[in-house]
């Protein structure tokens, strides 16, 4: 009969599993908290103000046309939506510069 036999100097894969020491995991986030702010603001614009702007303007500025009303909405839609496209070029031009700048500086 034919068995296996360990010796007490050996180690399992199970025993060696325990031996490794496993790196530190790196749990900081790969998008900086400016950024998920930014869009968390301009989620909450493109949820509140077309509909705001829809309610405002319904029965005060259009009296009851909903179409018009509808209009503006969409309106303020597009104006949160450029305005979000505006602010990420303009924090990705940012951090181009201050790379560019690391860069002239360890030259």
């Amino acid at each position: 009969m034919a068995t296996r036999r360990t010796a007490a100097s050996e180690k399992t894969h199970l025993d060696q599993d325990e031996i490794r020491a496993e790196p530190k995991s790196n749990i900081t986030p790969a998008v900086p908290s400016s950024v998920i702010f930014k869009l968390l603001a301009f989620t909450a614009a493109m949820i509140v103000l077309p509909i705001g702007s829809y309610f405002a303007t319904v029965n005060t500025v259009f009296k009851g046309n909903a179409t018009w009303a509808g209009a503006t909405a969409a309106i303020m839609a597009n104006v949160v939506l450029i305005g979000y496209v505006i602010v990420a070029f303009n924090d990705d031009k940012s951090e181009r510069e201050a790379d560019e700048a690391e860069k002239k500086k360890s030259r």
